[in-house]
């Protein structure tokens, strides 16, 4: 444990809905939920106006949807938000180099390895100066959490949420801890929970009363050990610059349950090369090809070959991948599907199907120079361009309107909302889908892309004392899309 609070932890406030608030203004000071729109669909992110109605990351769409009908369901966009991550994460290198993303949106930083003294007041200084350069880059407002170990940090920017700052003064972490439940502690999930809830510990103050013999019992040895130190406000876990992933992987949620071999197929494959593609923009190679099958009644499977050495090869990962989902008895229904690559390295090595592999290619791509003498290559371009699914949230471009975001679409129609984060609300038009004039584009900056004196300085996240209270009436722009 350290003497002064100089370990950060920076959480970005409802980031992926903040981003799309930020980029499209008719959104602002409404509810917005990001993540799949579908009847399957999962919540990723909920606006703050959107949880005073009770709407939660990881719930099912359909259930925010009964909660706050009113929102503006949006399907993620991970451009973007990737490009406004790595701008935060440049700001927390300029601090120190030890530091530690998370996820997208969040970050523990070891202030001391960047030289600030361990005094309160500087490290209060610097975390107030990133919380303003942050708002600066981006248009986003995160919360920064203080303290002398990784767990009281995180703890802290939970409780300064949204858009502020709390310091957790070494010698204060008991008193702060012990009324709080015991699910704030990490790696308490639901079971450990229940398993101290029959034994009559509920808090963390009980859990430290309770005792490390009685934990271990518990939960066994390691577990409870580990429980009983983190209850005492003890975390001596160092900041990792580097958090390397022992796999990549990539899965989608089907709103109807496959039932047909050949479209499980079909899927598969596009799941695979999805898969090669993070693994080449990282990259690495792998050695081990997993795929995971989740079927009607829920129960997951996995099957997973081994080859001979690492690769990034798509016809090998693609080839391996349709082999192992023949050991998969597929005919009650898929609901989910997932291709992953694990055993990664930072090279290839000849593996026992590159010469198929190769093979293909040249096949694949005899196929396709024959295609385009027939004429043929233009059409299939032209069926490329055009999105599967006008999916609520995406950009779009259109030959006399400019830059927008779709609204909804059905029934042959898409209606899209004209605007860009440093206009003003835009004007809604609708579209037949098929309209050449409308196709799709790419997300624009959140700052700096506006004309001189027209960037709006209001945060895309109000504080709560501003949020609309549960049960007032929702946005109208949130009116038009649960429409659809």
């Amino acid at each position: 444990m350290r003497p002064a609070p100089t370990i950060l932890h920076l959480d970005m406030d409802a980031f992926f809905a903040a981003a799309e608030q930020a980029a499209k203004p008719s959104l602002r000071g409404k509810p917005v939920v990001v993540g799949g729109v579908g009847g399957r669909g999962v919540v990723s992110t909920a606006s703050y106006e959107a949880r005073v109605f009770g709407v939660r990351s990881a719930m099912p769409t359909a259930q925010a949807r009964r909660l706050c009908p009113n929102a503006a369901y949006l399907s993620p966009r991970f451009t973007l938000y990737r490009q406004v991550s790595e701008a935060v994460m440049e700001l927390l290198h300029a601090l120190s180099p030890l530091v530690e993303p998370l996820s997208l949106d969040e970050a523990f930083v070891d202030l001391e390895a960047g030289g600030v003294p361990a005094e309160t007041a500087a490290v209060r200084s610097v975390g107030e100066q990133l919380r303003r350069d942050i708002r600066s880059a981006t248009g986003l407002t995160g919360s920064v959490g203080l303290a002398g170990a990784k767990m009281l940090a995180k703890i802290a920017s939970e409780a300064a949420k949204p858009d502020g700052l709390v310091v957790i003064e070494p010698g204060t972490e008991r008193e702060l801890l012990g009324p709080m439940t015991v699910r704030t502690l990490p790696g308490v999930g639901p079971a450990t929970a229940e398993t101290l809830r029959r034994a009559g510990i509920h808090t963390v103050a009980e859990t430290a009363e309770a005792g490390e013999a009685e934990l271990v019992r518990l939960l066994g040895k390691a577990h409870g050990a580990g429980l009983y130190a983190m209850a005492l406000g003890q975390d001596d876990r160092p900041v990792v610059a580097e958090r390397d992933a022992k796999s990549i992987s990539v899965e989608d949620t089907f709103e109807v349950d496959l039932t047909d071999r050949a479209r499980v197929r079909s899927e598969v494959l596009r799941l695979a090369d999805r898969c090669v593609q993070r693994l080449r923009a990282a990259g690495r190679s792998g050695r081990t090809v997993v795929i995971k099958v989740r079927n009607y009644d829920f129960s997951t499977l996995t099957r997973s070959e081994t080859l001979r050495g690492p690769t990034d090869d798509p016809a090998v990962i693609r080839e391996a991948a349709v082999r192992l989902l023949e050991t998969v008895d597929t005919t009650g229904g898929v609901r989910l599907l997932g291709v992953g690559v694990s055993g990664l390295a930072d090279f290839t090595q000849e593996d026992l199907f590159a010469q198929l592999a190769t093979e293909r290619e040249a096949e694949e791509t005899a196929a396709a120079a024959a295609e385009r003498a027939a004429g043929g290559t233009e059409r299939h371009e032209a069926e490329e361009e055009r999105p599967r699914r006008w999916y609520p949230g995406l950009d779009v471009v259109h030959d006399e309107y400019g830059a927008g975001w779709v609204q909804g679409s059905g029934v042959g129609r898409v209606t899209v909302r004209f605007e860009t984060p440093w206009s003003a609300p835009g004007r809604v038009r609708t579209f037949a889908v098929e309209d050449p004039a409308l196709r799709p584009g790419e997300p624009l900056p959140l700052v700096g892309g506006a004309p001189a004196g027209a960037q709006s300085s209001e945060p895309a996240i109000l504080p709560k004392f501003v949020s609309p209270e549960p049960g007032g009436t929702g946005s109208e722009v949130g009116e038009e899309i649960s429409r659809r």
